[in-house]
């Protein structure tokens, strides 16, 4: 990671079924883009720590990682029309074991379970498609 770009956590939520592999994205609140649930570090957590409060946050996700971060992207974090600033965001995998009707974000967001492919195809940034594309669970 570097030094000199501030740093996001972000999860990256899946679930193994019979169909194969899936990725659990949600929309963002402002520009409605498919995104995984990322952000800030969290107070008194770690970046596995933050990642897993924003899963909750942003998707109702409550699962497990394995604590290892499986890569990192950049991307322009937009405050409004003349502010954007570029973030490094670190990425953990985590093993959706329940899903929350009820969550913080609930009535802002929208969340939907892809394929591999179909979730690369859908974020914007290459390089998060690339770790998406790359990613296989340790089973």
């Amino acid at each position: 990671m570097s030094d000199t770009r501030p740093h996001q956590y972000a999860a990256l939520c899946y679930r193994v079924k019979k169909s194969g592999l899936k990725v659990l994205l949600v929309t963002s609140r402002d520009t409605g883009r498919w995104v995984m649930p990322k952000g800030w570090p969290v107070k008194k957590q770690d970046g596995e720590g933050s990642a897993a409060c924003e899963a909750w946050e942003e998707a109702g996700v409550i699962g497990k990682t394995d604590g290892k971060p499986i890569g990192y992207y950049c991307y322009d974090k937009v405050f409004d029309k003349n502010t954007a600033i570029e973030c490094e965001v670190e990425v953990y995998p985590l093993e959706v074991t329940k899903l929350q009707k009820s969550y913080p974000e609930c009535k802002q967001r929208v969340r939907r379970w892809f394929s591999v492919s179909g979730a690369a195809k859908r974020v914007d940034e290459p390089d998060l498609a690339k770790l998406i594309l790359g990613f296989t669970p340790n089973h």
